[in-house]
């Protein structure tokens, strides 16, 4: 009995590692959930997780004898068959040098090989101070390990050890729990018969598996005759970047793409519309977010629009010198979105910025998810040379009350995992 298979039958063979980190004291809360819905748990903590919680304390919850080493029952061969026997890996939680030796393959004790010998979904949760979690070989090792397969509950933002607070402590026992269970049954819902691989039509599970995204992307154009628009320098990379990775993780994407580039959008995995101003805009977005469980504004989206649309082309011989275009305001989308938002649907907003002073820059953040309070406000740096029109970005991510939660700088790629990891944590 494994993978989806056991998920259809009820009881599980799961394996829950500890690695050696100050939240492995909230690993028991993961081992007694499981064994009080009837699983068959075998914990395997590391020699550092022992520190924190004593081997007695899980051999009791788990109901299973618990060893670190690999020499222990050697005649059964403990780690192989461990690994064989799993339907679900869960390693809770996982430190910053538990993830490094995950992405390497490294097998000193009988976590590391019991994570080598296994075919069963692994499902980490990671635990860690802020700047390790951000820290590039920390994005470099989970971004492996995703694309293996691996699949991540958290981490969330929160208090840490010390006076420390940020993103980085462990999601809650019953979130790491429920979102361990869901990889199962997510994958017998998606191969449709119970059997097999549970991959489904889409690809790779991941964290994101059934979730609907609209993301919006791109700049919109507002005309005043048939030739000339007023509109901005907004390529689309980041929409089109946070689209691809939403649907590499699982998720069913729809792109309102405006103006957009073909070439960007070419075999992305999502429904793309076309729309070219801000009103189309406006309207794609508000069908599409309709029955979405994530909206993503990424879209520069016009501020002001001509009063009045000629339907000739504008001669400038009958301007002279000067010419005056009268503007009236456009429909607020990020607004109107988080007005009528669903108990549970998640917005994110962006906010291009041309303040050069970082502290300044998250005020005006800090200002606009004040009047618009989406769940996630990304403070995009952009100028004459960042930000638009380029393959690098750097952003500030804050939640409602201002807090800086996360801050990245990189490929477009890389801030749109940044986004969707925090997504991905709101949604547990």
């Amino acid at each position: 009995m494994t993978g989806v298979n056991a998920a259809a039958e009820g009881r599980l063979t799961v394996v829950v590692g500890i690695t050696g980190g100050i939240a492995a004291y909230k690993a028991v809360g993961v081992v007694r959930d499981l064994v009080k819905r009837g699983h068959d748990v075998h914990v395997v903590p590391t020699e550092g997780a022992l520190r924190f919680v004593g081997l007695p304390t899980l051999e009791a919850l788990s109901r299973n004898p618990v060893t670190t080493s690999v020499f222990d029952d050697v005649a059964e061969v403990r780690h192989v068959s461990l690994g064989r026997r799993a339907d679900l890996v869960v390693v809770a939680p996982a430190t910053a040098d538990a993830l490094a030796r995950m992405t390497s393959g490294l097998a000193g004790d009988l976590l590391g090989t019991t994570l080598l010998a296994t075919e069963a979904p692994v499902v980490v949760a990671p635990a860690m101070h802020p700047q390790m979690w951000e820290h590039p070989a920390t994005r470099a090792n989970v971004q492996t390990l995703r694309d293996r397969g691996v699949r991540f509950v958290g981490p969330v933002v929160g208090a840490l050890t010390g006076d420390d607070a940020g993103i980085g402590r462990m999601a809650e026992p019953e979130d790491i729990v429920a979102g361990a269970l869901a990889v199962l049954q997510r994958g017998t819902e998606a191969d449709g018969t119970g059997t097999g691989t549970g991959t489904g039509a889409r690809g790779e599970l991941g964290d994101l598996a059934g979730v609907r995204v609209v993301v919006s992307a791109g700049g919109t154009r507002e005309p005043f005759d048939p030739v000339r628009f007023v509109g901005n320098r907004s390529s689309g990379r980041q929409g089109v970047a946070i689209a691809a990775e939403a649907a590499r993780r699982g998720a069913d994407v729809t792109l309102v793409s405006a103006n957009v580039e073909a070439s960007l959008t070419a075999g992305l995995d999502a429904t793309v519309v076309p729309v070219g101003s801000a009103l189309e805009l406006a309207d794609a977005v508000q069908a599409a977010s309709a029955d979405a469980d994530v909206v993503v504004m990424t879209a520069a989206v016009a501020d002001y629009r001509p009063s009045e649309v000629r339907a000739d082309k504008l001669k400038k011989e009958a301007q002279g010198d000067t010419m005056t275009l009268e503007l009236v305001r456009n429909p607020d989308v990020l607004a109107d979105l988080v007005a009528s938002r669903r108990t549970g649907q998640i917005i994110v907003g962006f906010a291009a910025e041309t303040e050069p002073d970082r502290a300044a820059r998250i005020e005006l953040g800090r200002a606009k998810i004040a009047r618009k309070p989406a769940d996630l406000l990304v403070v995009n740096h952009v100028g004459w040379s960042a930000g638009f029109e380029r393959e690098e970005n750097a952003v500030e991510v804050l939640v409602p009350g201002g807090e800086v939660v996360r801050e990245a700088s990189g490929s477009k790629t890389d801030v749109a995992t940044v986004v969707l990891d925090l997504v991905a944590t709101a949604l547990t």
